[in-house]
């Protein structure tokens, strides 16, 4: 088995990306808000929903690579695990954020990663409902939508007090992160809910500050860890660690605000306003 990406192979691999993300644009955008839409659960005793647009742009995105890159390894949420032969993986959330899809708000997203051994090299967050994209690694750090486009940048943000945070969940994981995460928005500016993997794409785009989550599964979180970190963002474990695996999840604009939160998530006690 061969490992990493050759050289030269950048723009045909980031080519191979934005044609996943146009075939699970076409494939979502007919279901989105539609007064028919079909909801399963995946949950036994609680509620992981999917719709027949998860299934049907997973099924997209893999026939594109099934044509282009049939050699690549994919993990994708819907169908799971193909093995390959190159040491690339690409890593798929067909819909990240169904229950906003189902809802009829347009902060979902679809989410690409293309990984090797040691983790995502590059990242697409795409929101087909307004027209937005953004992308990192392989030399790009860059946004494009219906208002224009751009380079992606974080913001200098070195304080919690001066902070916005995000996540998706108000009851974040368990108990005790629940109480740690309270710590951290105790003392940030602003505190907002919902956005799913949009945050991510408004902490690359200088939006907002912080991002913090639990519960994770690498395909919620490789394509966003790509894309900030090109955008000049740390993205962590709650420990300080890889979080390309999932789980606990801290995304931040600046090192010195990485820190900080990260102190106020480990210490009992009110969080450190910088």
């Amino acid at each position: 088995m061969t490992s990493g990406i050759a050289a030269g192979t950048e723009a045909a691999l980031i080519e191979t990306a934005h044609a996943l993300a146009d075939a699970a644009r076409d494939a979502i955008l007919p279901h989105f808000r539609a007064s028919a839409l079909v909801v399963d659960n995946k949950q036994a005793g609680g509620f992981d929903p999917v719709t027949e647009a998860d299934r049907a742009a997973e099924a997209a995105m893999r026939a594109v690579l099934a044509q282009r890159r049939p050699d690549d390894a994919i993990l994708g949420e819907e169908a799971g695990r193909a093995a390959g032969t190159t040491g690339l993986t690409w890593v798929l959330d067909p819909i990240d954020g169904t229950r906003g899809f189902m809802s009829g708000t347009p902060t979902w997203g679809v989410l690409i990663a293309l990984a090797d051994a040691h983790g995502p090299r590059y990242g697409l967050i795409d929101q087909p409902y307004i027209g937005e994209r953004f992308e990192g690694g392989l030399g790009r750090a860059t946004w494009t939508g219906p208002r224009g486009g751009g380079a992606l940048g974080v913001r200098g943000t070195t304080r919690l007090a001066d902070a916005t945070l995000m996540t998706t969940f108000p009851e974040i994981g368990t108990p005790a992160e629940r109480a740690a995460f309270a710590r951290v928005a105790g003392g940030v500016r602003l505190v907002r809910y919902g956005c799913d993997c949009y945050a991510y794409a408004l902490l690359a785009a200088g939006h907002v500050d912080l991002v913090i989550e639990a519960g994770l599964q690498p395909y919620d979180i490789q394509a966003p860890i790509a894309v900030i970190e090109a955008a000049g963002g740390v993205v962590t474990d709650w420990d300080g660690r890889p979080a390309h695996a999932g789980g606990r999840v801290i995304a931040a604009a600046t090192p010195a605000l990485h820190a900080a939160a990260r102190a106020a998530l480990a210490a009992p006690g009110p969080a450190e306003g910088g």
